[in-house]
């Protein structure tokens, strides 16, 4: 089951709106980070620079094989061999992966779905206690050059209270100029 369609640009046009290693700094990925598992990679904007950064693998999982695909070419280009593209329907089957198995989940973009508590409650199964979930999304603001209709288009304070009530505490929330916000929150129980 895809996402609602946000209206996702080029890549060209998508690179413009990030700079994934500030982003991923900010929000807490860095050397000491393990395993990640990233929802949605999409054309490997955040994935070929986290796996740079962490000391870890990065299970990259995407339901579209074209996304799988680009990630895979830039994986091989960068010369990486910790990132695991994995082509994968998580919103109707899970991530596939262990309980308690990595220490960070990137929810980047992504929690305008249908759902969004059951793909929080999946990130906190694969967690390891004590591990980091990071959230980005579009301001929820008309100006911003692109992302979800307004209508389905989370608010800051949606994805907080969602993350909230997926058991997820200890929030820290990030204004990411000029188009973004990121919120950082902690698994602390099963």
């Amino acid at each position: 089951m895809k996402v609602r369609d946000s209206g996702m640009p080029d890549e060209e046009m998508w690179e413009k709106f990030f700079d994934p290693e500030k982003t991923l700094k900010t929000l807490g990925v860095g050397n000491k980070t393990g395993d990640v598992a990233e929802f949605g990679c999409g054309y490997g904007t955040f994935t070929i620079p986290a796996a740079k950064m962490i000391k870890g693998k990065i299970f990259a999982i995407d339901i579209e094989p074209e996304m799988i695909s680009i990630t895979e070419k830039k994986k091989k280009g960068a010369g990486l061999d910790n990132i695991i593209p994995v082509l994968r329907d998580f919103i109707s089957e899970g991530s596939g992966l262990k309980d308690n198995s990595v220490d960070y989940v990137m929810l980047f973009n992504i929690l305008h779905l249908e759902n969004p508590v059951d793909l929080l409650l999946e990130a906190k199964r694969i967690l390891k206690i004590g591990g980091k979930i990071g959230i980005i999304h579009w301001n929820y603001d008309q100006t911003t050059p692109r992302g979800p209709a307004m209508g389905i288009r989370p608010k800051p304070q949606d994805c907080l209270n969602w993350a909230l009530e997926a058991g997820f505490v200890e929030p820290t929330k990030y204004d990411l100029k000029p188009y973004h916000y990121g919120i950082v929150l902690s698994k602390k129980e099963n």
